[in-house]
């Protein structure tokens, strides 16, 4: 009971953690891009600039899930996939969309990216474009925290 409670507690705390992070990566976000405006780098910076942040905030987030206590003993696994897994990736729900629409207002409202169309208002192909590169990276992430906690056992 004691090692549930361990697991649940480590839990929040991760899910505390991905919470906390989004302002960061908004402001990450935001250099960066000031940063391609500064250098003439505006071609791609969409998509560029979104994979950039999202591979750092799943960096950070397994190097933190791994200094957390985990007993993955305890969690049932399901064709390879732990439940303890699926209760750590549940802080992502809705995560990239939240971002992604942070990003698109960013661009939208940017009078640096008005001369260049594709950039300044991404339309649906382009953004579905960047999330299926988004998709690889999370698919990466996933996997890893699931090996990270069969590990734990």
């Amino acid at each position: 009971m004691m090692n549930e409670q361990i697991n649940a507690d480590s839990i929040a705390q991760f899910h505390d953690f991905i919470a906390g992070q989004k302002p960061q990566l908004q402001n990450l976000y935001g250099q960066l891009l000031a940063q391609d405006l500064s250098r003439q780098q505006w071609d791609g910076c969409f998509q560029r600039n979104v994979l950039v942040v999202l591979e750092r905030a799943y960096d950070d987030a397994l190097a933190y899930l791994k200094s957390l206590t985990l007993d993955g003993a305890l969690s049932g696994v399901n064709r390879g996939l732990s439940d303890l897994t699926k209760a750590l990736l549940t802080a992502f729900d809705g995560f990239v969309d939240e971002f992604l629409l942070f990003v698109v207002d960013k661009h939208r409202t940017s009078c640096a990216l008005s001369n260049f169309p594709d950039e300044h208002k991404p339309d649906q192909a382009y953004v579905n474009e960047v999330r299926r590169s988004i998709a690889g990276l999370w698919q990466d992430f996933a996997l890893d925290v699931n090996a990270y906690v069969l590990e734990c056992r």
